[in-house]
């Protein structure tokens, strides 16, 4: 969600090779993102339910979503595990039935059940979603929360050098991670935040830079590769990573 739609959309198509543009009126003008024809990400111009724009505007990030069999009874359980419910549910046409919530430490994500349209159509790939990481203040807390709502497991690891890490798990595949905020910069909020893969985390550092973005994180080394955080031109977070073995499920 962004106040700019076709800056974002001109950033990421020329970062990642993506195609696309602001979609029709009936759908809210909201850009699907392609690549090699698939669909890999959504872009939406930041408006009020009804249309209008919001005052203030609200902050330029991207929200990770997660998918439901039944989104009024996971919506339930969000509320029942002490989680709020920002916007939804709401049917998007054919294609599925979206709610925007938040779990209990304050991080916010979208919950998608699917009707003719499952999500991404790649992943794991250049210029694709690779990873979605949370950032929280409790992750105890947020790890009950997660497992009470959703078919997902936690597990307890160690990233090297002993610092704490947790895996989300669906049907004993990783999905996604988790991390305390206490290895953030002070002042940030509880987050969802998207990785993408690319083949050259330098080279897509520095194209993103010409292009106006920002280097929140320098190009680092983890366990899986090197990676880096940046910032697009209107302020949203997102990750870059060159995985060692790049078939690790998003």
């Amino acid at each position: 969600m962004v106040p700019d739609q076709q800056a974002a959309l001109d950033f990421y198509c020329g970062l990642f090779g993506w195609q696309g543009e602001i979609g029709p009126p009936e759908q809210g003008g909201y850009s699907v993102c392609t690549l090699k024809g698939k669909p890999v990400a959504g872009i939406m111009k930041a408006m009020n339910p009804d249309g209008s724009i919001p005052d203030p505007m609200p902050p330029t990030v991207w929200t990770t979503y997660l998918s439901t069999d039944g989104i009024d009874s996971t919506l339930k359980s969000v509320t029942a595990e002490r989680g709020q419910v920002m916007m939804g549910p709401i049917d998007v046409m054919d294609l599925g039935r979206m709610a925007v919530v938040a779990d209990p430490t304050g991080a916010v994500f979208g919950l998608w059940e699917p009707g003719t349209f499952p999500g991404a159509g790649i992943v794991n790939e250049h210029g694709a979603l690779i990873w979605n990481e949370l950032s929280t203040g409790d992750p105890e807390a947020a790890g009950a929360f997660y497992s009470a709502v959703l078919p997902m497991t936690v597990t307890a690891s160690e990233e090297e050098g002993g610092q704490p890490y947790t895996e989300f798990k669906v049907g004993g595949h990783v999905v996604a991670g988790m991390m305390s905020l206490d290895r953030m910069p002070p002042g940030t909020p509880p987050n969802w935040l998207p990785y993408f893969h690319t083949d050259d985390v330098d080279a897509t550092v520095a194209a993103a830079g010409e292009a106006g973005g920002k280097v929140i994180a320098p190009v680092f080394d983890t366990p899986v590769g090197p990676m880096a955080v940046l910032a697009d031109p209107q302020g949203a977070p997102f990750a870059v990573i060159t995985v060692r073995e790049p078939d690790r499920p998003a």
